[in-house]
């Protein structure tokens, strides 16, 4: 399981960043088409707004594009580097603020002030105990009708499959996933599922409006986007939960597209 500590040494400076994380995003053809091709769909209803709070911001792959969809964007992370590449970046931003965390506190963040909070890519690898601290201190620091996306780890809705496959020798374990026979765990936590997360947001007055299990580089739908907000706010619904065991095959979709649409494929045209 990976542990707020573990997480905290992987991304370190060791870590190579000189991609600024924007490798993650290969798949899609580039950062540019995985957000207006996943990411903008999935939110748009709850943009442009008044105050943003993204946490786990890392080099601000998605700040980039938060920025200009409100008045006032609270980028927070555990790393300081991480931090100190986003002042940077955005140094000409001036309703930008920065702060390091230990890794679960929102104490720098007024109560009522959020419109929306957004998190993707980051907290997918945090705990369970790490998704309740921040959901106990978003039902605060939340505005009424504030909303808030969420990815996070469904790996705990699959028990049995993982307990097996992690018990398996290495030697055997490694050429089964070589093959494709065998999905890795991405190192999701197995305590962590969608029906989990509900279950905390419920005890601090949040509700679960949407969910969306997604099939991350598996077959299994080992992920959730998670769409919530307080209780009695005007996006308040019965939770719509929808399997996506094609996600996959979207990203797909958006990476052969990136050869004709993408930032990049233009900027290679006009140079030749």
């Amino acid at each position: 399981m990976p542990t707020l500590e573990q997480n905290r040494q992987l991304w370190s400076e060791s870590f190579d960043w000189s991609h600024q994380g924007d490798r993650w995003s290969a798949k899609w053809g580039g950062v540019d088409m995985q957000w207006h091709g996943t990411l903008l769909p999935r939110i748009h209803a709850f943009l442009p707004t008044g105050a943003i709070l993204e946490i786990a911001a890392g080099y601000g792959r998605w700040s980039q594009y938060l920025k200009d969809l409100c008045d006032h964007l609270i980028l927070i992370d555990m790393q300081e580097h991480c931090i100190d590449a986003c002042r940077q970046r955005f140094a000409d931003e001036t309703h930008i603020e920065f702060y390091v965390n230990d890794g679960r506190s929102l104490d720098m963040v007024a109560d009522n002030s959020v419109d929306f909070v957004f998190s993707f890519d980051s907290l997918v690898h945090a705990d369970s105990s790490v998704i309740e601290a921040y959901l106990e201190q978003l039902a605060s620091k939340l505005t009424p009708d504030g909303v808030g996306f969420f990815h996070h780890s469904n790996l705990g809705a699959y028990p049995h499959y993982f307990s097996l496959t992690t018990r398996l020798p290495m030697p055997i374990r490694d050429r089964i996933y070589r093959y494709g026979l065998a999905d890795k765990d991405h190192w999701r936590d197995p305590g962590m599922t969608a029906e989990k997360f509900c279950q905390i947001a419920a005890r601090y007055g949040l509700q679960c409006i949407g969910q969306e299990l997604v099939n991350w580089s598996a077959r299994r739908q080992i992920d959730c986007f998670t769409t919530f907000c307080k209780e009695g706010s005007i996006w308040s619904r019965p939770n719509v939960v929808v399997r996506n065991p094609q996600f996959m095959d979207e990203v797909q979709r958006w990476g052969e597209l990136a050869q004709l649409y993408s930032d990049t494929s233009w900027a290679r045209m006009a140079k030749t």
